[in-house]
């Protein structure tokens, strides 16, 4: 007889596989990166900004990041030119960030290295597996938004 595994311990296994595949990401993408001198975080910014100019905290909202990280890596992307701020005509106490012309060209040149990349890491697993993966971390990143579940409460 099978006897099922504990959900919480299942769960536990995920988050952990989760943090080791986000570094691993992580390393990847600095190695992607590196040629057009960017590092992955400034690369997660400047794909974000590309969209049209975003404000630190939505941005943050956005990627599930902390504030602070976010503010740092554009403070790093305004000094290397590549993101300026603009006055924000909603609040004029957080500017809009604008990815420049130079950040284009930066964010361009990492473009085949990443799409080849990605194509050749994904023939790895069957594409309905990472589909699955996609829904499953997105109803788990739902169930708990709700401030309760995320801080070990109960949810009813």
């Amino acid at each position: 007889m099978t006897r099922e595994r504990d959900p919480g311990q299942v769960l536990t296994e995920l988050i952990n596989e989760v943090f080791r595949a986000n570094g691993a990401f992580l390393a990847a993408g600095n190695h992607l990166t590196s040629a057009a001198g960017l590092t992955a975080a400034k690369l997660q910014v400047l794909g974000f900004i590309r969209r049209g100019p975003v404000t630190v905290a939505s941005l943050a909202r956005s990627r599930g990041l902390s504030r602070q990280s976010v503010q740092e890596a554009a403070n790093r992307l305004i000094a290397d030119g590549l993101v300026e701020r603009e006055v924000n005509p909603d609040d004029g106490r957080a500017p809009l960030l604008r990815i420049t012309a130079e950040g284009w060209r930066a964010f361009r040149a990492t473009e085949p290295a990443r799409d080849a990349w990605a194509k050749q890491t994904a023939r790895s697993v069957n594409v309905a597996d990472i589909e699955t993966a996609i829904a499953v971390l997105r109803t788990l990143r739902d169930t708990i938004s709700d401030g309760r579940l995320s801080r070990g409460g109960d949810a009813a």
